[in-house]
Formats: structure tokens, C-alpha cells, sequence
């Protein structure tokens, strides 16, 4: 199933849920500044659901939109259709200094994208959830991180609740590298 669909499906469940809620445990990053956060983003590790599944080199990239929101570009390679992407767009939830935005990749359909821990001096790394501890994504800057910063996340979401038996680390290859440096 192409990622968008995939996409477009987890957004309705976001919808049918809850859709731009907080976890219990989960408190957005307060003095966010989004200028800083925009840019790409390599997924380092998720908590796997359909609409990701066998996908590896993943990334986002965030631009800001000219109503203000945030226009969002997921990508991924899947080994037996090549590269995919989902195009959507997010909207804070409240105040721009919160990281809780709603996104969506379908319509006037929305689901949380909740930043609660965030590296604010370099905006390096930054973990994300959405409405229920069942979506985790780790992102980075770069491809790789230290071990050190590995185990800090694992830590991190243990102690917040998340169940991690699921959790898969993405792959990034040099294939992701060559391929943006043809775009």
C-alpha cells in the first residue's frame, strides 16, 4: 500500500480517536521556536504502524506555508516500490511557543504531532508522539547518532510509558544521499 494511503488511513483513526490530544505523561516542549525546526529531518527510530511498514530512509521536511501553517513532506524507501511520499500541512494547537501542532495528510482531518523533548540549543534531535503513546518517531538532523543519544531516547520514552517491544531503528543508506542530491 503506497505511503499516502497508508497516511491518509492512520489520520482518520487520529480523527476517530481523539485526533489533537495529549498523552497522560506528555507534556509538549515549551519555548519551541519553529523557524528553527523547519528544514529535513531523518527518522531514526518509530514505533512501526502500517502506513511506515518496510519503509526505511525516512525523512520529513518542514516549510513554512503562507497561512502561517507548516507544510510537511514525508519520504520513504520501500524495497519493492522504490520511493514514496505524503504530502500534508500542520497547524500549532495553541500558542507558537508549544511543540503541539495538528497535522494532516487528508482533508480537514488532523492528528497531534507533539514534540516533548527537543534538542534547544542546536535543534539536533527531537522526539515526537501524537495523541496516544502508540506513535513514537525519533528524528535527527543527520542520518546517524551517537549510541549515547540512542539510549538517552530509549530511556526517555520508558520512563513517559511508551511500550517500546515494537521499537525499530530506521536504516539510512548512502542510496537516500544520492538520491537527494539529484533533486
Amino acid at each position: 500500500m503506497e505511503l499516502s494511503i497508508r497516511l491518509t488511513l492512520v489520520v482518520i483513526l487520529f480523527w476517530l480517536g481523539g485526533c489533537t490530544g495529549v498523552p497522560r505523561n506528555i507534556d509538549p516542549v515549551r519555548g519551541f521556536e519553529l523557524e528553527r525546526y523547519l528544514g529535513k529531518w531523518y527518522e531514526i527510530a518509530r514505533l512501526d504502524h502500517s502506513f511506515e511498514s518496510g519503509l526505511s530512509q525516512v525523512t520529513a521536511d518542514y516549510q513554512r506555508r503562507d497561512d502561517g501553517g507548516v507544510s510537511v513532506l514525508n519520504r520513504g524507501y520501500s524495497n519493492r516500490k522504490g520511493w514514496d511520499s505524503a504530502q500534508g500541512k500542520a497547524y500549532f494547537v495553541g500558542d507558537e511557543s508549544t511543540g503541539h501542532l495538528k497535522v494532516s495528510f487528508f482533508g480537514p482531518f488532523y492528528g497531534s504531532y507533539i514534540i516533548f523533548e527537543l534538542d534547544k540549543r542546536d535543534y539536533q534531535y527531537a522526539f515526537v508522539t501524537s495523541y496516544n503513546k502508540e506513535f513514537l518517531w525519533f528524528l535527527s538532523r543527520t542520518p546517524t547518532v551517537s549510541e549515547e543519544l540512542k539510549e538517552y531516547f530509549i530511556r526517555q520514552v520508558k520512563a513517559r510509558g511508551f511500550d517500546i517491544s515494537e521499537l525499530i531503528f530506521v536504516e539510512h543508506s548512502t542510496r537516500e544521499i544520492e538520491h537527494s542530491i539529484s533533486q
